[in-house]
């Protein structure tokens, strides 16, 4: 049997959304719990030319609402970027979650060989479906995941393997 791109999509996304969900929640009450102004953590990076936290959150989402709006052959929606606590982060990740649940198998048909384009400043990018899916939206989608886990993790919240992959 073969795995459809929805298979490879809505369900890890649906999965993971809210294990970072879970972090983000941990994170708010460590820095509570220490007395540390949420902002650092929200601003904080692993290395100077990285993004910081929220930017990671943020594409994160971009990454799930993006990949799965062009997979789908449907309009991406566009949302402003203007979170600055852990509460608007959350909103963000529950509207990501609530977008991604729209999503039905049958939106994905042919999904594989429809022709995505990403137009960027410097370059524009063209995938099939599938190529998108393996080569750009689940490395970006991981690598994003995994820096925002990090730069808790490297601030001392107490964030595990656990958290990560979610129950």
């Amino acid at each position: 049997m073969a795995i459809s791109i929805y298979d490879l999509t809505v369900p890890v996304f649906t999965k993971l959304i809210p294990a970072l969900q879970g972090v983000l929640k941990k994170a708010e009450a460590d820095a509570e719990a220490r007395k540390i102004d949420p902002q650092v953590f929200l601003q904080a990076r692993l290395a100077p030319d990285m993004f910081d936290f929220t930017r990671q959150v943020q594409i994160c989402t971009d990454q799930v609402k993006g990949g799965l709006s062009r997979l789908a052959g449907a309009e991406v929606p566009s949302w402003e970027d203007n979170e600055a606590s852990f509460a608007d982060l959350q909103a963000r990740l529950d509207k990501t979650l609530a977008y991604a649940k729209t999503f039905k198998p049958e939106q994905f048909e042919g999904a594989e060989t429809r022709a995505v384009e990403l137009k960027f400043p410097q370059a524009t990018f063209s995938f099939t479906g599938q190529d998108y899916l393996v080569q750009f939206v689940l490395p970006n989608f991981y690598f994003h995941m995994t820096a925002a886990y990090a730069i808790l993790r490297h601030n001392g919240v107490q964030i595990g393997k656990r958290d990560f992959l979610g129950g």
